[in-house]
Formats: structure tokens, sequence, C-alpha cells
């Protein structure tokens, strides 16, 4: 075990929500079917406390220095990275990753996250990627936090708005304003980033919602507790939904810089992703809660 910060000194700038009755589902018929947005159906939840940001550089670098921690993607020796934001030597790049815009490289990882000639120092109020479910849950543990469910991550991500499509409303980009960090231009050729950003923007960037959360939709796709079940809504029970018992994949919610409507229109509040626990890749991370009591046993 390494020296530095304990948890009990690291700050996480939370927001304390209510709780309460929210609509959860994609009301505009909007999503892909194979994710399983709809029906749109009542949720209560509990009251909780939310993090304002997703995890930072900095915050993860704590849990690292405090424990030796090593990330599933350190331990692989390899990540995906955005063949436009890459930054290795040929020799460590390995072939696409799954997608002609993904490529393998050689030494990403949540130091690197864009490859070996990147530096996450660089970027310390930005957030971490290249971390799996299982790392996030590691650096929960430590913390004395949890993920959110993912119905607490929508009752967050939605701000108060009934049935909207984003956290501020239903308009992308109101005013002419860009609220949040995805693609503009021709996926994959060009990004013109008009938003500001190719890749990760700090975590503050942009206004926050009406609770206070800052980026809950783009950026970085966001960790989720539950199992992905494309069904599950159907039979999800009303207080306090925490997923099935098992899967094979994990939920990721809020889409990234990645997403554009031409082929991932998922940087909406309903919208819903998933993948396998020890998935690491370049525009990936987390977020934490905090509870008076624990989730409830999961039921589906």
């Amino acid at each position: 075990m390494g020296g530095g910060t304990s948890a009990g000194q690291l700050r996480h700038d939370d927001v304390a929500l209510a709780g309460g009755l929210f609509l959860m589902g994609d009301s505009f018929g909007e999503g892909y079917a194979a994710d399983g947005e709809g029906p749109v159906h009542e949720v209560v939840i509990d009251p909780f406390r939310i993090d304002a940001t997703c995890v930072t550089v900095t915050q993860f670098a704590a849990f690292v220095e405090a424990t030796g921690y090593r990330t599933d993607a350190e331990r692989y020796g390899i990540s995906a990275v955005f063949v436009h934001a890459a930054a290795a030597d040929r020799a460590d790049i390995l072939g696409f990753y799954g997608a002609a815009w993904w490529l393998a490289i050689r030494g990403a990882d949540w130091r690197h996250p864009c490859g070996p000639h990147s530096d996450a120092a660089d970027m310390p109020d930005h957030p971490v990627v290249q971390v799996s479910h299982n790392d996030a849950l590691a650096y929960c543990i430590w913390a004395g936090r949890d993920l959110p469910t993912e119905a607490e991550w929508e009752y967050a991500a939605r701000g108060g708005l009934a049935s909207q499509r984003y956290p501020w409303g239903d308009e992308l980009v109101p005013g002419g304003v860009h609220q949040t960090n995805i693609w503009q231009g021709c996926f994959p050729e060009q990004n013109t980033a008009e938003d500001g950003y190719l890749a990760t923007a700090p975590a503050k960037s942009y206004a926050p919602n009406d609770y206070g959360l800052y980026q809950m939709v783009g950026n970085v796709w966001e960790w989720c507790a539950d199992w992905f079940d494309a069904g599950y809504y159907s039979r999800a029970r009303r207080n306090n939904p925490c997923g099935p018992n098992a899967g094979v994949a994990r939920v990721m919610r809020g889409g990234s810089y990645l997403c554009h409507a031409s082929y991932c229109n998922r940087y909406r509040v309903a919208a819903r992703s998933s993948n396998t626990p020890d998935s690491a890749s370049g525009n990936l991370g987390f977020r934490t809660v905090a509870r008076s009591t624990p989730a409830t046993q999961k039921e589906n």
C-alpha cells in the first residue's frame, strides 16, 4: 500500500438530491430499439448525494497513490483510443479496436489516456478515462461511496425537468450556445470542435443543470451500478430499481465527445448503452454517489 492522500481527506464536491417521483425513459421515441429506452415508467428514488462532476484525474490519482491500484487497462497493456486523438508511436498502434475510429494502443491507460505520448497530469481537472467498471468499483470502495444506479443517474441528469431530451431542455444548442461536449461536423472524418474540444473537456465545462450537476451528457460516458438488460424497463419495480440480478455488461449513461446524431444519438438523458465490466476506453469515466442507506436488493 502506498502513502499519500487518504479516502477521508479526498474531497467529493457532491450535491444532495431530495429524490421523489419522476418519469424514466424515452418520451420521444428517439432511442435505439436494442437499447431498451422504453416504456416510459414511473420511478420513485430515495434521497441521495451525487458528485457534481465525473471523478477527475486528480481524484483518481489520489486513489492510486494511496493504494497502489492497477487498472484493467494497465494490466492488459492495451486499451481503446479514438483515432484522431491517438498519441503513440506506430509500433504501439496494434490495429483497429472494433470500429474504424477506435485504435488498440499499447500503453493507453488512465495515466496516458490517448497513448504513451499523452499525459493525464496535463489534464488534472478532466474526467479520468480509461477506467473499467471494475476500476470504478475499486475507487468507490476506497472512497466510501458507490456508483449510481441507472435510475438515480437519470433522475439526477434530468435536473428536475420532466420528459425533456437534455438536462437543459429540448433544444440541443439553445440560442446557438453549446451546452455539452459532443461531435460537430461529419463523423468520424472531421470534428469542427465548435464546442471547443476534440476530446475530453474539463469536468466543469459548460453550465450545470438545475441540480448543479455538470456534463451529465456528453464529454464522457459514465458507468452505472446496474447490469444491462434491454427489456428491464418493462418489469422494473417502481421504488429504487437497481437493475437485473446478473448480466454480461454494465450500464453506461450520458454519451461522450464522440456522439453525433448521424450514428450515436445517445447524449439524451434517456439514452442507454453498455459494456463489459473490464472494458475501458478514452471516452469512459464515472461519477459517484453517497446514500444514507444502502441501495436495496435487486429483485429482477
